[in-house]
């Protein structure tokens, strides 16, 4: 099969588009033709294998374990193993392979777990874009924090791959959406259903006077003191573990998030760190969520399979808007 290898850390030079060997499905695993991926900018991190101490914790610590990166996909069930259930050949589904990766390619082989039928409304390149950033915002709004109707909830970082899911998720539960974007993204975000949005080039949102229930940041461009002073009494922040992949070093937000877990347990503000691990049942909440009009994935740009290393570049360094796929098939 055709697929996308990294055989060293590095630049996207370093992901070769050429012929590997295709998987085998056993036990409650299957065999999946990939339609459509997408790129996050987890990809691109681990492509570089940044930061390195990432490295020590099962990436490889000079080269890549494994070689095939792209966690989101989807396509049709091809074969399946012995002991799955829930699924058989000929299925749409869609899924997130996390850390073992291997979507930029012709097929993957998954655990039926970490899929889900693929929304009857959206294309496979819609249904890509889904399961890593939907699930973050998702998670981040919902499990972690707490979201009720008629809240008022800030989305920093809203025209992104996430802050797109996220406004609209967030207008699906009942809430005032307030986004922060750039100036041309300020449209996109409106359109999205946002309630209010600010200009981050133009207002700063920790001080302006504005107070919100919930401030869901995936930027870490503010301190801790900031966010804070946005929020109402007992209010909530949200720093997403999974939204820290937005471009450029990872120390300013991972010392943000270090900050918030030493200072959570002495103020009446909750401060909470997202991390997401793959869960089917948010994959599941997210098909029925987009069956009933609750979101439509935005889609910035669509590259082929040989094209992986632009799509990736694209993503470094050019500040994408919402979500950009991979269309295999």
């Amino acid at each position: 099969m055709k697929a996308v290898v990294q055989d060293r850390y590095g630049s996207p030079d370093v992901l070769e588009f050429r012929d590997v060997e295709p998987p085998a499905a056993s036990g409650n695993e299957m065999l999946v033709r990939v339609h459509a991926a997408s790129v996050n900018a987890y990809d691109w991190h681990v492509m570089r294998g940044d930061p390195y101490l990432a490295r020590l914790t099962g990436l490889g610590v000079t080269v890549p374990r494994r070689k095939i990166r792209g966690r989101d996909f989807a396509g049709r069930v091809e074969a399946v193993g012995r002991d799955v259930r829930r699924f058989r050949p000929g299925d749409e589904v869609f899924g997130d392979l996390g850390a073992a990766d291997g979507a930029f390619a012709e097929y993957v082989c998954v655990s039926e777990d970490f899929v889900e039928a693929k929304p009857a409304n959206l294309t496979f390149e819609q249904a890509a874009a889904v399961p890593l950033a939907g699930h973050t915002a998702l998670k981040g709004l919902r499990d972690i924090g707490k979201l009720q109707p008629g809240q008022h909830v800030l989305v920093n970082g809203a025209s992104g791959g996430v802050g797109t899911f996220a406004v609209q998720i967030a207008k699906s539960m009942g809430a005032t959406v307030t986004g922060v974007c750039r100036t041309r993204n300020v449209e996109l975000v409106a359109s999205l259903g946002a309630d209010h949005v600010i200009d981050y080039t133009k207002d700063d949102f920790t001080k302006n006077g504005t107070r919100y229930d919930l401030v869901f940041d995936l930027v870490g461009n503010h301190s801790l003191t900031g966010l804070r002073r946005a929020l109402t009494p007992g209010g909530t922040i949200v720093l997403s573990g999974g939204g820290v992949f937005t471009g450029g070093s990872l120390v300013g937000p991972m010392w943000l998030m270090i900050r918030a877990k030493l200072l959570a347990p002495f103020v009446r503000d909750r401060l909470l760190v997202l991390t997401t691990t793959l869960d089917r049942e948010i994959l599941a909440a997210l098909r029925r969520l987009a069956e009933s009009g609750g979101f439509t994935p935005v889609i910035d740009r669509a590259y082929s399979l040989d094209e992986v290393s632009e799509a990736v570049r694209y993503i470094e360094t050019e500040h994408a808007r919402a979500k950009v796929v991979i269309t295999v098939c």
